[in-house]
């Protein structure tokens, strides 16, 4: 027997959080993301929001325009992430590998602690029910031979939903007449190079796959493999040194102009950075620069360094790039660091050897914040570590645009 997959996808997962936690928004279109004069999208909304067409990722003005009589929130992220750890609770008691894909989503294996179909429907059924129970939540769940099936399977009955896909053979008999983007990787734009060549369902796929693999290459040889069902990637836990970078943007309710605004807001994320690198023990040889102007044209700059192991280093790197770009105005800032490896793999450092240095990273660090204070009247005394939240952190820089 190969492996048996449970899907897990919690329904408009934000939303619903809300709801339970107010019952007065049940039964109304409710859209979490930017407020509708600001500028920002849609994270998630309720099922009565998606019934006047607003979507996650749509343009928060769009959505306003079809759903002008929708409740509207930001997203409380805090509140969401410690559900999230409740329900992945919940999904590890019952499986012997857990990936987790986001908050509200993750692929389980219970292979061993099913033992076969019939087990694997009483866990996902099991899942559900305590997911209503205990959290007073829904979620639709899908069970399958493989993560692209059940995957499919969650999905096919939403919201609350549940369905198993047994074989590939089962695969193909549902899928085959549908669009070719209801595979797995087959996004807006490689579905545009497929229609031009009249490719359209998974069985055009199925029909024309040597074409798919001419026209596409790597990538038309898997999405080949998966219109026939083929899938054998296994259940694999996340682990943070997997991670190819960490970074952390805002976009701004209005466009800045004043690059000494930037250079400020820059240690701010530079911070929230170092935070998050520093909670899973890894750190960068590379530090990048993003921003977005206000044309909406993006550019990066990435600069080498020994190691980026503090929010000083991070800050320098980044302010030092921001220095040589085209200065007009911005309407996203961003940095991170990237090239990442372990606390295992750090070699030893100027700090290391000379503690001074590592005090004078400290020094310079209570400096600058000191500079913020003095230009924003901020006052960072026991809140610091809220930083890195990007509640805490959007909200700090927005204050600063205001006052600059």
């Amino acid at each position: 027997m190969g492996q048996i997959v449970i899907h897990v996808d919690m329904d408009a997962f934000f939303a619903a959080v809300e709801i339970r936690d107010d019952p007065s928004l049940r039964g109304r279109p409710l859209i979490i993301g930017a407020l509708p004069h600001e500028r920002g999208v849609v994270a998630t909304c309720s099922y009565e929001a998606r019934r006047y067409g607003v979507r996650s990722a749509m343009n928060i003005r769009e959505a306003w325009r079809l759903c002008p009589n929708g409740v509207y929130m930001h997203p409380n992220m805090e509140k969401y992430r410690a559900v999230s750890e409740q329900l992945h609770g919940i999904w590890r008691e019952y499986s012997s590998a857990l990936e987790a894909i986001a908050f509200d989503e993750a692929y389980l294996d219970v292979t061993e602690r099913a033992g076969d179909f019939e087990g694997a429907m009483k866990i996902g059924q099991e899942i559900r029910q305590r997911v209503r129970d205990e959290l007073r939540l829904s979620c639709s769940v899908g069970v399958a031979y493989s993560k692209t099936a059940a995957k499919i399977a969650s999905e096919e009955k939403k919201p609350n939903g549940f369905f198993v896909i047994r074989t590939s053979e089962e695969f193909v008999r549902l899928m085959i007449d549908r669009d070719v983007r209801s595979l797995y990787t087959v996004g807006e734009k490689t579905a545009q190079k497929l229609y031009a060549y009249g490719i359209r369902t998974v069985g055009d796929i199925q029909e024309r796959q040597e074409e798919v693999v001419r026209l596409l290459g790597k990538q038309g040889r898997w999405i080949a493999r998966l219109a026939f069902g083929t899938d054998d990637r296994k259940v694999t836990p996340y682990r943070p040194e997997d991670a190819k970078s960490i970074g952390r943007e805002v976009t701004f309710q209005k466009d800045v102009d004043s690059y000494d605004l930037l250079k400020d807001i820059l240690l701010l994320l530079a911070l929230s950075v170092d935070r998050r690198a520093k909670n899973v023990r890894l750190h960068g040889k590379g530090v990048s620069l993003k921003l977005t102007y206000s044309d909406m044209k993006t550019i990066t700059r990435s600069q080498s360094v020994f190691s980026a192991d503090s929010a000083v280093d991070i800050y320098r790197s980044a302010s030092a790039m921001l220095e040589q770009v085209e200065r007009r105005p911005v309407r996203l800032i961003g940095t991170g660091i990237h090239h990442l490896f372990s606390d295992d793999e750090r070699q030893m450092t100027l700090d290391d050897i000379l503690p001074d240095s590592a005090s004078g990273k400290e020094a310079e660090l209570r400096e600058l914040l000191d500079g913020l204070r003095e230009r924003y009247g901020l006052d960072f005394a026991g809140h610091l570590d809220q930083i890195y939240q990007a509640d805490t952190l959007h909200r700090t820089i927005e204050y600063m645009r205001k006052h600059a």
